[in-house]
């Protein structure tokens, strides 16, 4: 910032950015991106150049990135997440070192990602979902990017990192991501003029999250400022709108229960018109659940309304409207005891 007026040329915009997250009990997250950057001839990790020449921008690119990312550690506090877009590549490929530093100086920081480790994965897609079921697990330490993922990792769409492993050995949660001004066609990171017809309605932001979220994902939004620094009204509104909704659907269960076990039982005082329930395991105790199904007690008679298998950090299942005097969640497999850290069930609303 010293070439620029802002703040006297004395701005730090990591530094604001940190304040306000903290400010308002957010966990600070930093997105670098070291694989393209055609100011300085660096494409898809390649830097431009042949010979000694070539040798020596690759080197002091590398000393510049890795600089880069240790005053990102070492100058803001404790960070919840540094995230490579399209991933950091591998030293052993002469790219720059990035992980020790990190683990050096951030180490309870989520790092994505490089081919020596990631510690979450992309979902698949960019529609702000991911398929159903979704495992937090996967079979390998890291996912790559692009064509220089693993072989079955690239298979058939990518379908693994869409579905991620049951028997994985290393946590990996899948993230789905999707522009706020990305409805009817439209798919923008960036703030443009006019562009206010093309923020996703409340409707499909509610299919997202129930899509995400319910379906043991993260939810990334892309929110972006405009010309004045600050997030455009329209886009502030929409966000406020989606969270009265939220609020509205899922802040007040009918009841609620948890439980270790191959399930979790809850009765009605008067019959009631269901359509919906949350299910989450301790997932701190990993993902132990692998087939269930919820029953409703109907006029005396259990019938089965939905099944499924993943559950993991929150499983958002809705079903059609029944009206019912009570709700049973049945485990019929699992790995080690289950252990559900809530059973909610929702009346229609």
């Amino acid at each position: 910032m010293r070439a620029l007026d802002f703040q006297d040329g004395k701005g730090d915009l990591v530094r604001d950015f940190v304040n306000s997250c903290r400010k308002y009990g957010i966990k600070p997250g930093i997105y670098l991106g070291i694989r393209w950057n055609s100011l300085l001839g660096i494409h898809d990790f390649k830097v431009d150049g042949t010979g000694i020449f070539g040798e020596n921008r690759r080197l002091q690119y590398n000393r510049m990135v890795e600089g880069m990312v240790k005053e990102i550690c070492t100058n803001y506090g404790e960070l919840f997440e540094i995230w490579f877009d399209g991933g950091a590549d591998d030293p052993a490929n002469g790219a720059p070192d990035v992980l020790p530093i990190i683990q050096q100086y951030q180490p309870n920081c989520l790092f994505y990602h490089n081919k020596q480790l990631a510690e979450a994965r992309w979902g698949g897609s960019e529609s702000g979902t991911v398929n159903y079921p979704c495992w937090a697990t996967f079979p390998y330490i890291s996912t790559g990017a692009g064509e220089s993922a693993q072989k079955d990792i690239a298979i058939n769409n990518f379908a693994l990192l869409k579905s991620g492993d049951q028997k994985g050995k290393y946590w990996m949660p899948a993230m789905s991501d999707a522009p706020l001004r990305g409805y009817d066609g439209r798919h923008e990171w960036f703030w443009e003029p006019g562009d206010e017809k093309n923020i996703f309605p409340v409707e499909n932001l509610m299919e997202m999250y129930e899509k995400s979220i319910g379906r043991n994902s993260t939810l990334i939004i892309g929110l972006t400022p405009d010309t004045s620094g600050t997030l455009p009204d329209p886009d502030v509104q929409r966000i406020k709108e989606w969270g009265v909704q939220i609020q509205k659907k899922y802040a007040t269960p009918l009841s609620s229960i948890s439980g270790n076990g191959d399930g979790v039982f809850l009765p009605f005082d008067v019959p009631r018109l269901i359509d919906r329930v949350i299910i989450q395991e301790q997932i701190d105790q990993g993902e132990r659940v692998r087939a269930y199904q919820i029953e409703a007690l109907i006029n005396g008679q259990w019938e089965k309304v939905a099944e499924g298998s993943a559950i993991g950090h929150k499983r958002i299942q809705i079903f059609n409207p029944v009206r019912c005097n009570a709700v049973r969640l049945t485990i019929s497999e699992s790995v080690g005891q289950p252990i559900i850290r809530t059973f909610q069930v929702f009346e229609v609303n």
